[in-house]
């Protein structure tokens, strides 16, 4: 026989104001109390008339409730009699529980690339708040937030009287051609550029548009692991090329690839310059329309000890390199703005690319940019940007061979926002890395950037992100894991 439950009332509570009835709010309530087993299967509710009494409701509202939790199976009411609870709720709960450990146990079926993608560690694994010494980032506390809001503000006002127009704004593309000529030698049209989300974006419109499954393509070993995921996606055979002083080298005894990725500049991560000389002779090497060469110069703004080397797309004659920069690493990481210049031959079939993968830029922001740069913005803040970093480069090399000197060999790049730290003593560098991190300070294990098995084993360590005190203390923190 049904238990009468005279305590209903108390476990509602009904608002008078708002944009809910009180028929959605009874409703879902007593739905709520019944599916967490507050109200139990077997459970006698008060008649309709008696819980409108002590809610103060209508009769109408409760059974307008009542009616609405019978027709879900909720409950069972017949005229004349309470309505009674039908549902176990605890058990539902209970049985739900099992169902997702269920599922949890049961792992969902990957593609190949996804899998690989679990297994690596990129994007970083201990994503998060920022710690010393995190590589891969500029210093926004000293980005220029202010001047870069005023021209979001009026490219936001302008907008209404902006004509859609493409998707890569015609603005930003000559004012980025100027730029890219008179500071890394490239030379491009502004039909060539294209402007991105990310430098990411770039690499991954690229391989949609050239790679077939099966392809070969080369990357630095150790290198960016962004660019191998985003060939193997479209199902590269990836061959890892080791590193000589110079950077990556030429391999003629293995067959000419698709494509070669390579980050001449500053190769990442070890920060070493390819000469003129090697770039002449991965152009020479290449054959034009067949082998294609991905130059990405990711930090390419940051140059400490000489000249800039001219970018490898510069002295290409037969239109066979792509340029892929960013905007994340001079200005802000949260700008998210990458560009694309494109070998002319490509440029129609890379836009219609661009538009079906959605790979698009707002135009709001690429029109506030084209201010920023055009303003002298954008130049005023590198040459700050490159005497701040400068230092705090110097400062992190003499605070690493102060305190760390015997169990660290320092590379001093010449120019970039991170620098490689190998280890002197032991293979470990991936468990050094867990220390460090739990210590409070982020780091990446070198290994960890390898494209087959590793043979290099150190730290890379960003400086350009963090002020001196802060360099200071993660070195004296690090001092104390060793």
């Amino acid at each position: 026989m049904p238990v009468f439950d005279p305590m209903v009332s108390g476990l509602i509570e009904l608002k008078r104001t708002g944009g809910e009835g009180l028929v959605a709010q009874l409703t879902s309530q007593l739905r709520s109390l019944i599916a967490t087993g507050r109200l139990g299967k077997g459970r006698a509710l008060p008649s309709s008339r008696q819980l409108a009494s002590d809610l103060g409701v209508s009769r109408n509202t409760v059974t307008y409730a009542f009616e609405q939790l019978a027709a879900e199976g909720y409950l069972a009411a017949s005229h004349g009699r309470r309505p009674v609870v039908m549902i176990d709720g605890r058990e539902r709960i209970k049985q739900a529980g099992a169902a997702a450990a269920g599922e949890r146990a049961r792992k969902p079926r990957l593609s190949p690339w996804a899998a690989k993608l679990q297994r690596a560690d990129w994007p970083m694994s201990y994503r998060g708040q920022l710690k010393p010494l995190r590589p891969g980032l500029g210093d926004f506390r000293e980005f220029p937030n202010e001047v870069w809001a005023r021209c979001l503000r009026r490219s936001a006002v302008r907008a209404g009287r902006r004509e859609l127009g493409p998707v890569n704004r015609l603005r930003l593309r000559e004012t980025l051609a100027h730029y890219l000529a008179t500071s890394r030698d490239v030379r491009a049209t502004a039909d060539q550029i294209m402007i991105l989300p990310s430098a990411q974006a770039a690499l991954t419109l690229i391989a949609a548009t050239l790679i077939s499954p099966g392809d070969n393509v080369w990357v630095e070993d150790p290198g960016y692991p962004g660019a191998a995921a985003a060939f193997r996606a479209s199902g590269a055979r990836i061959t890892g090329i080791r590193l000589d002083e110079q950077g990556m080298q030429l391999m003629p005894g293995l067959a000419a690839p698709k494509l070669i990725f390579m980050t001449p500049s500053h190769q990442h991560p070890t920060g070493r310059l390819m000469s003129l000389a090697r770039r002449t002779e991965f152009l020479a090497a290449s054959r034009p329309g067949k082998t294609w060469i991905v130059e990405d110069d990711y930090d390419g703004e940051f140059h400490y000890d000489s000249r800039p080397v001219p970018a490898l797309q510069g002295l290409d004659a037969h239109g066979r390199v792509f340029y892929v920069g960013t905007f994340s690493k001079a200005m802000r990481s949260d700008i998210r703005l990458g560009y694309l210049v494109a070998p002319a031959a490509l440029v129609g079939t890379l836009e219609i690319a661009q538009q079906h993968t959605g790979l698009i830029a707002a135009s709001h922001i690429q029109e506030a940019l084209a201010e920023f740069i055009a303003d002298g913005h954008f130049l005023a803040h590198l040459r700050r940007m490159r005497r701040l970093y400068h230092a705090r480069r110097d400062h992190l090399v003499e605070e690493l061979q102060r305190h760390l000197g015997e169990v660290l060999s320092v590379e001093v790049p010449p120019g970039g926002i991170q620098l490689v730290a190998r280890l002197k003593r032991g293979r470990a560098d991936q468990a050094v890395v867990k220390r460090l991190v739990a210590a409070g300070v982020e780091t990446r294990a070198l290994s960890s950037l390898a494209v087959g098995r590793p043979r290099d084993h150190g730290l890379l360590l960003g400086f350009a992100a963090w002020r001196e005190s802060e360099i200071s203390a993660a070195v004296r923190t690090m001092a104390s894991c060793f």
